[in-house]
């Protein structure tokens, strides 16, 4: 049986869907006004694994990542760039869906925008109101009533006295309690804003995963997902207003990807310490980041270099190389013998936590028992189960000699070239020449490789 590691309760739990049969998942996705960086990766690429096994399990899963559009981040940097808050999330949008396509991570089955949910957020503003845990402050902003509400600080674990307004809350002398945070935002000059009840303005950022959830997925669902950031103020404060409002459970199963880390700090922005997916799909094939992340367990901590890139790019090849040694037209993935020894290794990693470095350790078991026999059915097994992770789907040789994007596009041609070179130079028994190119390419990163049905070639 699936068990899931749970955040509020701090320690795994076997995962007992409300509806037998199915499995309803919330993710907080981006706030677009700038592209990705290695962080969103994760949390893209860790939901998208978490998602695949839930399907591979048998279950049916309703999985939804939405997309914050409006906040006060967005409004700054469109000011700052001259364009349309439309016009720059548009944007930054295309280049997130261009991001997740080459990490391979399946479109969510919905993708909500939170300006199209204004009147769902409303709606639930009112309730809370209705339920004495609202109020409009003498600055026209509504918020939620804190310590009002019972159940505060279960998910951070904290006392409520302990609890500092988080990021995004403004701690503003008009609250009744400096621990209340906003839900309407009154109208502010040259701000985009909606008609309410409590006058013209635009949501906070927590009440829009509350109601785009609640409306996609029900007042009560299986798991909700996101950074380990998230888990305060946003997801505590997210339980507050959907139980004040709804006066039941809001969810079941609280999951938390850890932190991404470069030289012992937690990369951030502010340290100015953080890469884009872009700068890094410049030098390292998006498989090779996608294996990257999956080789750690979802809840530890990231350790970002290029070394560790370097190394992931190496085992990938390897996996690869297996495949290959079988012929292309033999590599195909197969429907998974789950009866056979590996596969259960790694269905018990996967129900463990999802931990994909067991499972990864038993994709490279079966990749050296295919070395040894050579057998297109252990090359298929190997790769039904890497598919289930969202790897090993490619040719191997395509993998093989795939260049960074930052490389020329002749640069293959001039391979083929050096080969065939090589070639007329063995068969004028040339034979220093033939060994210098060999030498030249495995210099360029090129490794050469002899068989009886001639060269082929690959990238170290």
């Amino acid at each position: 049986m699936l068990k899931i590691y749970n955040s509020l309760t701090r320690e795994k739990q076997d995962f007992v869907p409300i509806i037998p049969g199915s499995a309803r998942m919330y993710v907080c996705g981006m706030t677009v006004y700038d592209y990705c960086h290695l962080g969103h990766a994760r949390v893209l690429v860790v939901f998208d694994m978490v998602q695949r096994w839930l399907r591979a399990s048998g279950l049916q899963v309703t999985y939804v990542r939405n997309i914050t559009d409006i906040d006060d981040k967005i409004i700054k940097r469109a000011v700052e760039s001259k364009q349309s808050i439309a016009e720059l999330t548009a944007r930054f949008i295309a280049f997130m869906d261009e991001d997740a396509a080459a990490l391979g991570v399946e479109p969510p089955d919905h993708e909500p925008r939170a300006t199209a949910y204004v009147p769902q957020m409303l709606d639930l503003i009112g309730q809370l109101e209705k339920n004495g845990l609202a109020y409009q402050a003498a600055d026209g902003d509504v918020n939620f009533s804190v310590r009002k509400f019972a159940g505060y600080g279960k998910l951070s674990g904290k006392s409520i006295d302990d609890l500092r307004a988080g990021e995004r809350v403004e701690v503003d002398t008009a609250k009744e309690d400096p621990l209340d945070f906003v839900l309407w935002k009154h109208a502010r000059d040259n701000e985009p804003f909606w008609p309410s009840p409590w006058g013209n303005g635009r949501p906070g950022w927590h009440i829009e995963c509350s109601a785009m959830s609640s409306d996609l997925l029900g007042k009560h669902f299986d798991i909700h997902g996101g950074g380990q950031d998230l888990q305060f103020p946003h997801h505590e404060n997210e339980i507050a207003q959907s139980e004040g409002a709804h006066l039941c459970r809001f969810v079941n199963y609280w999951m938390h990807n850890g932190f991404v880390r470069v030289a012992d700090e937690k990369m951030s922005k502010s340290l100015g310490n953080f890469f884009t997916i872009r700068e890094i799909l410049k030098n390292y094939d998006a498989e090779v980041v996608r294996f990257f992340i999956l080789r750690a367990h979802y809840r530890s901590p990231l350790n970002y270099s290029d070394s560790h890139l370097d190394d992931a790019r190496q085992a990938l090849t390897r996996l690869y190389t297996a495949l290959k040694s079988v012929g292309a037209a033999d590599a195909g993935a197969s429907p998974v013998d789950w009866d056979e020894p590996h596969a259960q290794r790694f269905r018990q990693a996967m129900d463990d936590d999802f931990n994909t470095p067991e499972a990864c350790a038993a994709l490279f078991d079966l990749a050296a028992e295919l070395n040894r026999r050579k057998s297109p059915a252990v090359a298929g097994q190997l790769r039904g189960l890497a598919g289930l992770l969202g790897l090993l789907t490619r040719d191997p040789q395509i993998f093989l000699q795939a260049a960074p994007s930052n490389e020329t596009a002749d640069s293959v041609a001039d391979i083929e070239a050096r080969i065939a070179e090589r070639v007329a130079a063995k068969k004028n028994k040339d034979y220093a020449a033939a060994d210098r190119i060999r030498a030249d390419l495995l210099a360029a990163g090129v490794v050469l490789e002899d068989s009886s049905a001639g060269t082929t070639w690959r990238r170290s």
